[in-house]
This record gives structure tokens, C-alpha cells and sequence, in this order.
């Protein structure tokens, strides 16, 4: 089971490049032995971006087959404390605006992302339970978006 967060402020949405596959990605992980998706999610922000958050609610859970097939809980939230930092889990995180998302964004990523915006979902307070299969498609766009932030024109500043 993992947990992830769609953070927002002022700045826009944080997202995280990690130390294993490298792409951008929503801040979040995988649950320890008796821990609630709710605590996971605290629990992993703060060691991935030195950043307490609240949750404002939850975005849904996505059912993911094929590939890696696990369940994710994505939860709303804002920052409460802290201060931003990078970890041995996340070698690079920015604020991006929502019409500038880039384009090295995992593609498991923009659903989760994309319902935690809807304005219709925000509204209503729905949550969504959503099947999703990983397949050949899905692994080679990650091996190329891992590729192109390692070698290629999207270079990340690690710094």
C-alpha cells in the first residue's frame, strides 16, 4: 500500500524527483508494518521534504494491476511546518504552478493529480476508486522519462 499527497500552496503543487527512478512525482511512499494510509502519508512527506502537512481530504484510491500492482491512497493537503529540504529518498523537489506541469511527470502520477484539482470533486467532496493497468506502455514511458532526466534535455538541477 502507498500513500501520496497532492501539497499545494501558493506556489503551485510540490513534486519530487526520487533517488531510484528518476521523474517527477507526487511526495509519498509505502506503509510500515500497522500503519494506516493516513499516517504513511505523514510519515513519508516529512522524511522525503522536511514539510508537516495537514490533509485536507481524501482524492480517492487507485487500484493499480499489471506492473508493480499496489493500491494508493492520494489525500489533499496543505503545509503546516517544517521547512523544504531534500532526503537520501528525494534528490530534488519544486513548487510547479498548475498550467506548468512538466512534462516529465510520471504518467501514474497526472490521474491522482488531475482528480485532486477537480473542481467538480473538490465540490462535492467525492472520493474516487479507480482501476489502472500497468503495462508495457506505462514502463516504457517511465524508462523514458528516467532516461531523459538523467542524460537527456530535461535535466534536473540536483543541487
Amino acid at each position: 500500500m502507498l500513500a501520496q499527497g497532492v501539497i499545494q500552496s501558493e506556489q503551485g503543487v510540490l513534486l519530487s524527483v526520487r533517488s531510484d527512478l528518476w521523474g517527477w512525482e507526487l511526495p509519498g511512499g509505502t506503509a510500515e508494518r500497522d500503519e494506516s494510509p493516513g499516517q504513511t502519508l505523514l510519515r513519508e512527506v516529512r522524511e522525503e521534504t522536511g514539510l508537516e502537512v495537514a490533509v485536507d481530504s481524501k482524492v480517492g484510491r487507485y487500484l493499480r494491476s499489471g506492473f508493480h500492482a499496489h493500491t494508493a491512497h492520494v489525500y489533499r493537503c496543505r503545509v503546516v511546518g517544517g521547512s523544504l529540504r531534500k532526503s537520501h529518498e528525494s534528490l530534488c523537489l519544486r513548487w510547479f504552478p498548475l498550467d506548468g506541469l512538466p512534462d516529465t511527470l510520471f504518467p501514474w502520477h497526472r490521474g491522482p493529480l488531475e482528480d485532486a484539482l477537480d473542481a467538480h470533486l473538490l465540490a462535492s467532496g467525492e472520493e474516487v476508486e479507480r482501476s489502472e493497468y500497468q503495462g508495457s506502455q506505462e514502463i516504457m514511458a517511465g524508462m523514458r522519462i528516467d532516461l531523459r532526466m538523467r542524460f537527456g534535455d530535461a535535466g534536473v538541477d540536483l543541487e
